[in-house]
């Protein structure tokens, strides 16, 4: 790998930070919370003492108001450790923004406090049982009555769905809209008619909680609702850019942790009397791997500076997504393939990323729906 120059030294120690946090409080438990399908609460609590969560948001909300670098190196951390249970991410680099962005004051007093401490965990939820990438065609309604909106329908697929809090409900307050009828409003967990549904069992992110979201004539405070009725696509647009490039950022780390694993592997296992290493076939898919991981970083870390200057489009959001986990999942496949029988076994780190990394592909908007946003642009 080529040294990196977008990250100084607040940057590093920061890493530090993180990396010390996971290696004590997440690393030695994740594999009992994969057998458990969930991680333990606690941890939350914990990463929000820690300062881990919501760090973006402004002081005034308990934040530091830390520019999008720190988000890397947060999921950098993570991914590279293959500890995929935490839905910090989605907490902290989806939720967080769409509130800060989009709600009244009210909101952002009652919900991002609570948030950077871990007191409340958010999820968003989009994806329905018939939709998933076309957000337009979401059939959960929230229509206004009095004071208050009525919520109906069911989403799936929702990360955090166990533990959350607070949910951002993508939605329909004028049905007979696509794009331009679709809402967010925030939803409290506890609201009389709201239920979660099982906890979904994955092929892989086995120790995070995945889960089915039930509406039931949910009665809304027509103040949940974020920003203006009927702004909601365009809301989900804005957003998405950093979305996919928080997937690009930890494909890329989770794919260099792999190899790292693979590398020391193949120079201690043995075979026909020489290290696997030694084999012509391992040196060039080395080889072959750490030029794919070089070229990687360098658009990565090209796209995180965009990010930064608040530059990067949604064209070149989609590309880094498809990119990175397309590159993802055929070099973890290689991993494997040079562990022979024993990257089969769960027990070693590249048979967990190797399933892990397959969504990489499905969620923030599949790599089809990627390439068509690219194609539209030439």
């Amino acid at each position: 790998m080529i040294p990196r120059s977008i990250f100084e030294s607040e940057h590093e120690t920061f890493r530090n930070t993180v990396g010390a946090f996971l290696d004590k409080e997440v690393v030695p438990f994740h594999e009992q919370w994969e057998k458990d399908g969930q991680v333990d609460r606690k941890i939350w609590n914990k990463a929000g003492e820690a300062g881990l969560l919501c760090f973006a948001m402004p002081e005034q909300y308990g934040g530091v108001e830390a520019e999008f670098r720190y988000n890397a190196v947060m999921v950098e951390e993570v991914a590279k450790r293959g500890v995929s249970g935490l839905g910090f991410g989605v907490h902290s680099d989806i939720c967080a923004p769409y509130i800060l962005h989009n709600g009244s004051d009210v909101l952002k007093e009652k919900y991002l406090p609570k948030m950077v401490t871990g007191e409340k965990i958010a999820a968003i939820a989009m994806t329905e049982p018939g939709t998933g990438s076309d957000l337009q065609a979401v059939k959960t309604t929230a229509i206004l009555d009095g004071d208050e909106y009525v919520v109906n329908g069911s989403k799936t697929f929702i990360t955090n769905g166990q533990h959350c809090d607070l949910v951002i409900v993508v939605c329909k307050t004028d049905p007979s809209e696509g794009a331009k009828g679709i809402s967010l409003i925030i939803l409290d967990a506890d609201s009389e008619g709201f239920t979660k549904g099982r906890n979904l069992e994955k092929i892989g992110l086995k120790a995070q909680d995945t889960s089915e979201l039930f509406f039931d004539n949910v009665r809304v405070p027509k103040e949940n609702l974020l920003g203006q009725e009927g702004m909601g696509f365009i809301y989900l647009m804005q957003e998405l850019s950093q979305e996919r490039l928080t997937i690009g950022v930890g494909a890329l780390a989770a794919a260099q942790g792999v190899f790292e694993h693979t590398k020391t592997y193949v120079n201690e296992r043995h075979a026909f009397g020489k290290p696997v290493a030694a084999f012509q076939n391992t040196r060039f898919k080395l080889a072959e791997m750490s030029t794919s991981l070089t070229v990687g970083q360098v658009f990565v870390d090209r796209c995180i500076e965009l990010h930064v200057e608040g530059k990067l489009d949604a064209i070149t959001a989609s590309k880094i997504k498809y990119w990175t986990t397309e590159m993802q999942c055929k070099l973890i496949d290689e991993c494997l393939q040079l562990h022979g029988g024993y990257g089969y076994m769960w027990e070693y780190p590249v048979a967990r990323a190797w399933a892990d990394s397959r969504i990489q592909r499905i969620y923030g908007g599949t790599n089809e729906i990627m390439k068509e946003i690219i194609a539209r642009s030439l």
